[in-house]
């Protein structure tokens, strides 16, 4: 059976449960369900074979590497992805995929067995059975449901598309009971399942809102915009206003790439931070807006101009002037315009920086170490090339010294800080944009996590590059507790395995370099080729960079 229906909730839809949810996923434009199978959901995977090429399953050796996968295909291409697990266990060793997916704003499907309907809550001690898992899905999702009537399985499958094109992006999950997989279906009955939600309600601009903004900006001396992971999509706009008011655009982790770092108006963090105190407006786009209102501060003096499809973010670090609700990619546009029609464009700040530019080389000179690692990286990699930052030495000081070119090309884990993340990540970042290289960094206290998705790379032709810092240690815990305990250290040294025998044996390539140059050749070597390499690089003990990435307060609180 073919899965080619234009609706699930259309009267053409399948007989059972299980095609049905196979019909809603390929509808909905899923491609590829990452997953690991198992006794409850055998049903489903029995019409996932049936559906033929409808839908590519990409089998993991680890239930956390299927969200994981899932998640670094959503980052990576902006599109809903899905993974399918059991109940119990399953589910729950993806926890902190869908904590991470919540944290970055990603639009991930979690399917999810269950045990048999007619036994949740029983406490019967069934396979894989825990209590309210439910429960659990609902508190890392942005919505969950469980199907209990089969009837409603194409309107329940709606309502989780809806969720995840609606509103802000977040994981949505759904949950099967094993005994309703094969059970026939019908039309649909009023069930208390959510509806399809059939318009955003941020679709429509607030053009009094654009209209206010405009002014503010028009008017300022010294503006300044800040953009987070929800302006991806309107880089173009954002990069003309940008040029129009030669206002600074500041990148926070998941804003990376909006604007390419070879923009002269182009900034991180420190750079933002060194021109805070002179700013009189500032515009967040896509953003919570924390790091500039929460820890760089503000006060009267500031007026705040915040924009996201979320209207529960507006105003939670500081008063707001004008908050607009909108899909950026939508109010964009219509802001640029209204700007334009109030005000000439701004005298180039060129020059300016420039010296702001040589300021930060001087500052940043303690971490020359890490950001020769990183320049290696970045000749290596290509303008589209994907980079998979891990929780490491390395990547902590790329996240402001990495430069990014394009959107969606700078994966992290947002404020979640999900060690281990990285592998698996990276894996499904290539299969959801193949065509593109794919280069993830880890240290000796993440890489193991999931180690064990080399076996996936190489089971389904997934080629990535992984360079594996090692120091011997949790290297960000050692040096926070000998730093603030007098010098004593507890449960942080690591003992390693051979990385590089260990990647052969999982029929890769494995490689040791020591410096950055070597580390330079051999990615000009393998980066975009069509097989695995793992790269070990032993390194010493870096200059901490926390003091310089979180540095006091400039301004004084607003309200």
């Amino acid at each position: 059976m073919t899965a080619t229906p234009a609706s699930p909730s259309a009267s053409s839809a399948p007989d059972t449960v299980a095609d049905t949810v196979v019909a809603s996923l390929t509808a909905n434009g899923i491609d590829t369900l990452y997953c690991l199978p198992g006794v409850q959901n055998d049903p489903f995977f029995d019409a996932l074979h049936r559906a033929g090429n409808a839908l590519r399953p990409i089998h993991t050796r680890h239930e956390q590497a299927a969200g994981y996968m899932a998640l670094g295909a959503a980052m990576a291409s902006g599109r809903p992805q899905a993974y399918c697990v059991v109940p119990g266990p399953g589910m729950l060793n993806t926890g902190a995929a869908l904590a991470t997916a919540y944290a970055t704003h990603a639009p991930v499907l979690a399917l999810s067995g269950e045990i048999a309907s007619t036994l949740i809550g029983r406490d019967f001690g069934e396979l894989h059975e825990i209590p309210d898992q439910l429960g659990v899905l609902k508190r890392l999702t942005k919505q969950a449901e469980r199907l209990e009537n089969p009837v409603d399985a194409a309107r329940l499958m709606d309502a989780a598309f809806a969720a995840l094109r609606d509103g802000a992006p977040r994981p949505v999950g759904v949950e099967v009971p094993m005994d309703l997989w094969a059970k026939p279906t019908g039309p649909s009955t009023d069930s208390g399942l959510p509806a399809a939600v059939g318009k955003d309600a941020a679709a429509d601009l607030d053009h009094d809102a654009i209209a206010k903004a405009a002014d503010h900006l028009a008017k300022a001396k010294a503006p300044m915009i800040v953009v987070g992971g929800g302006a991806q999509a309107a880089g173009d706009a954002i990069r003309a206003l940008s040029h129009h008011l030669q206002a600074p655009v500041v990148a926070n982790l998941q804003g990376r790439g909006v604007v390419d770092a070879r923009e002269p108006l182009s900034l991180t963090g420190p750079g933002g931070y060194a021109l805070w105190p002179q700013v009189d407006c500032v515009i967040g786009i896509g953003t919570r807006f924390m790091t500039p209102l929460r820890f760089w501060g503000s006060d009267d003096d500031l007026t705040i101009i915040h924009m996201d499809v979320a209207p529960e973010r507006l105003g939670v670090h500081a008063p707001v002037d004008v908050g607009i609700v909108a899909r950026v990619e939508s109010a964009m546009p219509a802001l640029l315009e209204a700007v334009r029609a109030r005000c000439d464009p701004a005298p180039s700040r060129e020059q300016e920086m420039a010296a702001l530019g040589r300021l930060l080389a001087r500052e940043q000179e303690p971490f020359a170490p890490q950001i020769a690692f990183l320049n290696a990286i970045r000749k290596a990699l290509p303008d589209d090339g994907i980079f998979i930052d891990e929780l490491t030495q390395v990547g902590y000081v790329g996240r402001f010294a990495f430069p990014v070119h394009q959107p969606r090309t700078y994966l992290c884990t947002g404020y979640q800080g999900t060690l281990g993340w990285g592998l698996p990540t990276a894996l499904g970042a290539k299969a959801a944009m193949p065509d593109r290289p794919v280069l993830a960094i880890s240290g000796d206290g993440g890489i193991l996590y999931a180690i064990g998705e080399l076996a996936t790379a190489v089971r389904h032709k997934l080629s990535v590059t992984l360079v594996i810092f090692t120091d011997n240690a949790y290297g960000n815990v050692r040096r926070i507790q000998a730093t603030h305990y007098d010098g004593r250290t507890i449960a942080s040294d690591l003992a390693n395995p051979d990385y590089v025998k260990l990647a052969e044996s999982f029929g890769v390539r494995g490689v040791r370099v020591e410096t950055a140059s070597a580390l330079e050749g051999v990615l000009a070597e393998v980066v975009g080729g069509p097989d695995t390499t793992v790269i070990e690089v032993p390194v010493g003990t870096f200059s901490d960079p926390w003091p310089y990435m979180r540095r006091p307060r400039l301004r004084g609180t607003k309200g």
